[in-house]
């Protein structure tokens, strides 16, 4: 049997889908159950149930955005550094194995590889990137487990939620028996607010930037199998090989038919800051080589655009 909390949110709800799917026995625990959050709670709740392992897709990110986060910054905190803290805690007690939905939202930019140097680029608008991911002069690449990250409290300026979960990963460091499993920007074929697709489509305006991003069913499975798998416990970044702009996700659903609406665009990140934004956002690109390695890939991002726009279902 495995525990699942935050089954109610939209990362969550993959995580129960697809245990449904797999006939897979699991408990949804709502904090209106058992109050999760407190140590004591928790470590009973184990203790009697005793299950094999422990899925937290919990946390904070705030609606619609994470500029919310700035205004609870109580409840971010508690959600995204001190819920993880808490569950470490009580598996190692009750030696159980968990994994942790974390984020890729903790870094800015990439890494630009050039004869002999490497340097970071933390600013993703920039035109001249897309020749480099191309691999036609230097070469583009992103961040790996063993990065620091560089949109956190220690390496600002961040947003309150990015930092809360840099944190949430500190909190971890060292802890037995745990996946930390980093999402960034989650979308698939399902029409919803929190899904990527869906925001691009529903934007007034958007922003210019080069991302790597999680298709979700993927994300999904790809956790379950490094439980399945029972590959090393640490950190792995769970994103869609591969990185995509901004004008390349558009011009992927003009092509699919999806949406003929006009897409207008932010003149740069500083307009956007100063029109639309209340927090610095995170714009990266991940390494993926150490997930793979492991015998776990997920499908190239162009791919999985293309194919999500081809089954795109509405809720309408």
């Amino acid at each position: 049997m495995i525990l699942l909390l935050g089954a109610s949110g939209y990362i969550g709800e993959a995580f129960a889908k697809e245990l449904q799917l797999r006939k897979q026995a699991f408990i949804p625990l709502a904090r209106a159950q058992v109050d999760y959050t407190r140590f004591d709670s928790l470590l009973e709740f184990l203790r009697v149930n005793k299950p094999a392992f422990v899925v937290n897709a919990a946390g904070y990110t705030g609606k619609p955005n994470v500029d919310a986060c700035e205004l609870d910054q109580a409840g971010t905190l508690a959600g995204n550094t001190l819920l993880p803290q808490t569950i470490a805690h009580a598996c190692a007690a009750a030696n159980i194995p968990w994994g942790h939905v974390s984020s890729g939202c903790i870094f800015s930019g990439a890494k630009i590889s050039a004869p002999g140097t490497v340097r970071v680029e933390k600013d993703m608008t920039k035109a001249e990137l897309h020749a480099l991911a191309e691999g036609k002069s230097a070469a583009l690449l992103g961040f790996t487990e063993n990065d620091p990250p560089n949109f956190s409290f220690r390496d600002q300026p961040c947003s309150f939620y990015s930092g809360t979960k840099a944190l949430g990963e500190e909190v971890l460091a060292g802890a037995a028996q745990c996946y930390i499993w980093r999402l960034r920007i989650p979308f698939n074929e399902g029409e919803n607010p929190r899904n990527y697709l869906t925001k691009v489509m529903r934007y007034q305006r958007l922003l210019e930037a080069r991302n790597s991003l999680s298709q979700l069913d993927e994300f999904v499975r790809a956790c379950f199998a490094c439980w399945q798998k029972r590959v090393p416990f640490g950190i792995y970044n769970v994103t869609n090989p591969g990185s995509v702009t901004t004008r390349e996700i558009v011009e992927l659903i003009k092509q699919s038919g999806v949406s003929h609406k006009q897409f207008d665009f932010f003149s740069d990140e500083a307009e956007f800051m100063r029109v639309a934004a209340k927090t610095p956002r995170s714009n990266c690109v991940l390494d993926t080589t150490k997930l793979q390695q492991t015998g776990i890939v997920l499908t190239e991002i162009h791919d999985a655009v293309v194919k999500a726009l081809r089954r795109w279902k509405t809720t309408s």
